[in-house]
């Protein structure tokens, strides 16, 4: 699977089909982790190492898919470095939740996951969550938007809220540009400060920011090259302007439809500590809304690199 067209092709029935065997599963993997047909040592990132296999009459058999740097001279395979390092779950059914999170519009839930990969709740959860921490922006390496975005925010209730005495939601922030790339984030609250930090961290100062009425937006909107503002208050959803361009942020609230109809058809329950990786992966389907599930499916390998999720610390 190293070509494009076959990442194109690539579907889930293929999968149980094609690569249920762990030999396949993992050469799958493998050309996925690393699509330039070259193994990357995950230590020192040399680009040159070869492959340690066994002889046929060792009572010491090696692992399968073990790799040698020639630089640095330490062993690792294709998992190591990523959420799926250490995990006794064969391959096949990890690529198989990578591709159902991957193509499942509105998201699956850990339940329905664990009845189709026949592994326990608890497992599944864990699958899941991990594919979804995976999923995040590196916003050190993410060009920051330009040309013309949107920016708005939405209050998502979670396990948390359900039992407050107050009447509060948990704030997800959003700014995304048209036809482009989106990027959200937890806040504690719709205030000039958050929501300045948010936009500045994330967009460029060229440019065009559309929002709503919200004051919190007045003060860091003079950061940037434009901003347009519609008046939802005043029932005023999208505005024609001399230019040709037309201000609204219906963009966002697209964005957040989805994020909402996954919360209530699929997640049901949410707690605010696991919400950003919920949101995450909403981001990122939306960043490869474009392209076909198995070319999401290969684009996501390469984001596993350099990220571990642990709930329990190890033993010493």
């Amino acid at each position: 699977m190293k070509t494009k067209l076959d990442a194109e092709d690539l579907n889930l029935i293929m999968l149980a089909k094609e690569y249920s065997s762990e030999r396949k599963a993992r050469k799958l993997f493998e050309s996925l982790r690393w699509p330039n047909g070259k193994p990357i040592c995950p230590f020192c990132k040399f680009d040159e190492s070869y492959k340690i296999v066994s002889k046929h009459d060792s009572k010491n058999k090696r692992r399968a898919g073990l790799y040698c740097c020639a630089a640095c001279r330490k062993t690792y395979t294709a998992t190591v470095g990523t959420v799926f390092e250490d995990t006794r779950l064969p391959l096949s059914k990890w690529l198989m939740a990578t591709f159902i999170l991957c193509s499942s519009k509105k998201s699956v839930s850990a339940m329905q996951l664990s009845r189709m990969l026949k592994v326990t709740y608890k497992t599944a959860w864990f699958m899941a969550h991990r594919l979804r921490f995976a999923m995040g922006t590196d916003l050190k390496t993410a060009k920051p938007l330009e040309n013309v975005c949107e920016a708005d925010e939405t209050f998502v209730g979670t396990h948390e809220d359900a039992k407050s005495k107050f009447n509060v939601k948990t704030t997800v922030a959003l700014v995304l540009e048209r036809d482009g790339q989106s990027r959200a984030q937890i806040i504690p609250s719709v205030t000039a400060r958050n929501v300045g930090r948010f936009l500045n961290e994330r967009v460029s100062r060229k440019a065009t920011v559309n929002t709503d009425e919200h004051a919190a937006y007045k003060m860091p909107m003079k950061d940037f090259a434009r901003h347009d503002c519609v008046n939802h208050g005043k029932y005023e959803y999208a505005r024609h302007n001399p230019d040709g361009t037309v201000s609204h942020v219906n963009s966002c609230e697209s964005w957040f439809s989805l994020l909402k109809r996954s919360v209530f058809g699929a997640w049901h329950c949410v707690s605010r500590e696991h919400l950003p990786k919920y949101v995450n992966e909403i981001e990122f389907r939306w960043n490869t809304r474009k392209v076909t599930d198995g070319e999401r499916m290969a684009a996501f390998m390469p984001m596993i690199d350099g990220k571990r999720l642990m709930y329990r610390q190890p033993a010493n």
